[in-house]
């Protein structure tokens, strides 16, 4: 079974076959989600249901080629477009340009997918500002270049409406600019700087010698590979030292080997110096050979510095009997003193780490050095990972004295290269993602825009849709303010019952005589300091604790019609001496007073009690534990 989604590709792949068939435009190197996109929206407009249908149509029709174009190729532009940008350009960049040149040097500048000539003015005028208009004459040329002819036409004439001049301020308006009717020129002798042409950036050659290049918001239209290859022509296209001023959506996080960001976040970079450069290797100079001088104990100091070497290292003679062993190799393999003189094959080390006997037999067959790379070994559960070098140890003639087996301990540069792989591949994965997106989400906006720019040319209805949206925006803002108003009424009711509770805290700590409050269902509400000192609960414990259920020494079942009373408001409040024991055990006499707690309206909220300790309980009425 066929995959519609497959068939509809391959049909969307004829039509761009077609267009650069017939008229040479090659789209393929565009990305294909926006690219479908706009061919679509251009077949719902001239009712086409298939690709098919749209390319009879296009070969019937010949002006539809001119509306399939400028649907695709979508010409957003404007004066100074991202202010903060072109600031940067002109405070920082051009400058730096300048000062690198001599003050007679020409200055060339090449403006790629300049639409209709909104961003090569916006350099010629940013140039102007910076060398004045007559060294902006006889120095800068300025090379526009777009694949839409309809767009370079209209950049040619230089005139714009006043709602196309959004970007340019008052004083330039002034400075560059000449009136014509309804309409702005752009001054005839600056406009006879800039040079427009056609150029197609995926199969026409690149101008060259460029010390500007400005291509915004233009490379997100192409995929990567597409990219890529354009952006290796606008390294050879500019200078050295050449400067490449590109939109918001390109950051050319994976091309930093051709290019160097002289401000990243204002996306523009500078052509990098070794790109394409080779290491320089320098021979060294010849000196006469130094007499050395006379070491008595030469064998003693080879010996000793064979022991002590970092690394660790066994020789072994033409016999395959160990020879040397130096201290590296007794600590890191066990060895001793002892196994010198040994056949190695008969040691451990000669299978672990690794098998060394065919890399040994190698070494002395063929005479030259083995590396062996990526040995593991876990030794007391961690894993060591070495690098073994196998190196035949050549006499006079070339004769075999014996094979140096060198342990060279890798583990931290391998912890370290698998980290930076890690890393670099999360980072390069991240990196491409974020591109993608960002060209994606630009692109959008820019298909958006051009929307928004037709759809306002035909719906006037809009404005006062826009106007009554502003009223409720405004009703929003004033709802807004009450609701402020209200919430710091609040607050300021909730400051104060904060200073009421506090206040309601040191009253009740400040009574010598015990207070509690219960609501309706005998639950204790409120437990001051002075109950505690004498029933010795704290008010963590009592409170939500039905009053009946405390274990204390007061005599609930005397207590409990009193409460009652109390809670039913029957009356004024109760007082009685009740005998019971305190916190200290100790037989006391309890004045209580029990009374109502009434609400706003009358109604009974709960009971307050008033304990107070008035003496000791006689010896012949004190109770018997």
């Amino acid at each position: 079974m066929t995959d519609p989604r497959a068939e509809t590709d391959d049909e969307f792949e004829s039509v761009l076959a077609y267009l650069k068939e017939s008229r040479g435009f090659d789209f393929t190197g565009y990305k294909r989600t926006s690219l479908m996109r706009r061919v679509q929206r251009r077949m719902s407009q001239v009712g086409a249901e298939s690709y098919a249908d749209y390319v009879d149509q296009l070969q019937v029709n010949a002006d539809e080629f001119a509306a399939l174009f400028n649907t695709i190729l979508i010409n957003v532009t404007g004066f100074f477009r991202d202010p903060e940008a072109w600031e940067y350009l002109r405070e920082h960049a051009i400058p730096a340009l300048l000062a690198e040149r001599n003050p007679e040097e020409p200055i060339r500048v090449w403006s790629s997918g300049c639409a209709a000539g909104q961003e090569a003015y916006s350099i010629a005028i940013a140039f102007a500002e910076t060398l004045g208009t007559e060294a902006f004459r006889q120095r800068v040329k300025i090379y526009a270049t777009d694949v839409d002819e309809e767009a370079l036409a209209q950049a040619r004439h230089a005139s714009y409406s006043p709602d196309e001049l959004g970007g340019v301020s008052e004083a330039q308006l002034a400075e560059y600019f000449e009136q014509q009717g309804g309409r702005y020129t752009f001054r005839k002798d600056l406009r006879r700087s800039v040079i427009f042409g056609r150029n197609d950036l995926v199969q026409d050659a690149p101008i060259s010698r460029i010390d500007l290049l400005v291509c915004r918001n233009t490379l997100m239209y192409f995929n990567a590979d597409t990219q890529t290859k354009i952006l290796e022509r606008f390294h050879f296209a500019l200078a050295p030292r050449g400067m490449m001023f590109l939109g918001k959506a390109e950051m050319l996080l994976s091309h930093t080997r051709l290019f160097e960001p002289l401000d990243l976040k204002q996306r523009i970079f500078r052509k990098s110096a070794t790109a394409g450069v080779g290491y320089r290797y320098f021979g060294g100079h010849n000196h006469p050979p130094r007499r050395s001088a006379d070491v008595s104990t030469l064998d003693q100091l080879r010996e000793h510095a064979f022991s002590t070497s970092p690394v660790a290292q066994i020789v072994v003679t033409g016999d395959e009997v160990v020879a040397l062993v130096n201290q590296q190799a007794e600590s890191a393999f066990g060895l001793s003193e002892r196994d010198v003189g040994r056949k190695l094959w008969d040691l451990d080390v000669s299978y672990r780490p690794v098998t060394l006997r065919p890399y040994v037999e190698q070494a002395r067959l063929e005479r030259r050095s083995l590396r062996i790379k990526d040995v593991e070994w876990r030794r007391s559960g961690d894993a060591v990972w070495y690098e073994v070098h196998v190196n035949p140890l050549l006499g006079k003639e070339k004769s075999l004295l014996g094979v140096s087996v060198v342990f060279h301990d890798v583990s931290w540069a391998r912890l370290l290269l698998t980290e930076l792989e890690y890393t670099n591949g999360r980072l390069k994965s991240a990196y491409e993602e974020l591109q993608s997106a960002n060209e994606e989400l630009e692109t959008t906006n820019e298909e958006l825009q051009s929307t928004v720019e037709e759809l306002e040319t035909t719906n006037e209805e809009l404005q006062s849709t826009n106007e009554e949206l502003e009223t409720m925006n405004e009703e929003l803002h004033s709802t807004n303010d009450e609701l402020q108003t209200i919430n710091d009424a609040l607050r300021d009711r909730g400051l104060e019952l904060d200073e009421l509770n506090d206040f309601l805290e040191s009253v009740l700590t400040a009574v010598q005589a015990g207070i509690v409050v219960i609501d309706t269902e005998m639950r204790i509400k409120a437990w001051n300091r002075a109950a505690e000192n004498l029933w010795g609960v704290r008010r963590e414990e009592a409170q939500g604790i039905h009053l009946l259920n405390l274990d204390i020494g007061l005599p609930i079942a005397e207590l409990r019609p009193v409460v009652r009373d109390a809670l039913a408001d029957t009356g004024s409040p109760a007082e009685l001496a009740l005998d019971a024991v305190n916190r200290r055990g100790r037989a006391v006499v309890v004045r209580l007073v029990c009374s109502t707690l009434r609400g706003r309206d009358g109604q009974s909220v709960g009971a307050l009690l008033m304990m107070e300790e008035t003496g000791p309980v006689p010896e012949e009425a004190a109770p018997t534990s």
